[in-house]
Parts: C-alpha cells; sequence; structure tokens
C-alpha cells in the first residue's frame, strides 16, 4: 500500500514529489526547508539565523507527520543538510529539543547549497504500527 500524504500546514512541495509516502507502516518525508506554510517565504530570523530555520524546518516535518498520523516520537532516521559545518551545533541545539529522548538514527551532511538558498533541510523516516 503506497499513500500520497498533503498537508497546507507545511509546505507545498517546490518540485514533482510529495511531502510524505505512507508505505505500510512506514512514513518517508521529504526534505523540509524553512518555509513559512502562510507566506510560502524562507524564514530568515536575524539574517540567515540557521537556529531559527532549524526550528521551521522541524515544524513543517512535525506537520507532515501529524497529517499521517504520526508524531516526531514515531521518526526513526532524519538526515540533516546543512550549508556550513560551522553551524552544527547551532542545529543540534534545537534539534535536541524537538528530538530529546530516543532519538532516531541521524546523519548530517554538508552541501554546498539548499533550494531557495535555506541553511537547513531535514528528511526523515518514521514508523508506527497502525
Amino acid at each position: 500500500m503506497k499513500k500520497v500524504i498533503s498537508t497546507k500546514n507545511a509546505p507545498a512541495a517546490i518540485g514533482p514529489y510529495s511531502q510524505a509516502i505512507q508505505a505500510g507502516d512506514f512514513l518517508y518525508v521529504s526534505g523540509q526547508i524553512p518555509i513559512d506554510p502562510e507566506t510560502g517565504s524562507v524564514i530568515y530570523g536575524k539574517a540567515g539565523n540557521v537556529a531559527d530555520q532549524t526550528n521551521q524546518a522541524i515544524k513543517n516535518l512535525k506537520a507532515v507527520l501529524e497529517a499521517a498520523g504520526y508524531a516526531l516520537e514515531d521518526v526513526i532516521k532524519t538526515t540533516v543538510f546543512i550549508t556550513d559545518m560551522a553551524n552544527f551545533a547551532a542545529v543540534n541545539k534545537v534539534y535536541e529539543r524537538y528530538f530529546d529522548k530516543d532519538c532516531p538514527a541521524r546523519s548530517c551532511i554538508a552541501v554546498k547549497s539548499l533550494p531557495k538558498d535555506a541553511l537547513v533541510e531535514i528528511e526523515a523516516v518514521a514508523y508506527k504500527k497502525f
């Protein structure tokens, strides 16, 4: 079983992909960048504050999870993409507010750039027995 997940509480896909796909008990959430779903713009906080952007990316991730009946506690793996490894500690500080117990497996990868000049993007895989 494959089900497309979509919610207006997170930014619409900016390309030919779905916000998430549910396959059985697994949910695969596409990378979320810090777009404000109400304005469609990347939030920049204090002129590109990576902490503000990480917070918004995780809020977007949470909205997609909730649209499918999952929660952050159901996330088993994340991949975090950042444009500057010097931002690793700042991203971690925000990330740990959301994932503070039984943390998912995670990779963090520095990339040259991200869509819409975002500083961070986070994708996830979640599992929940229904």
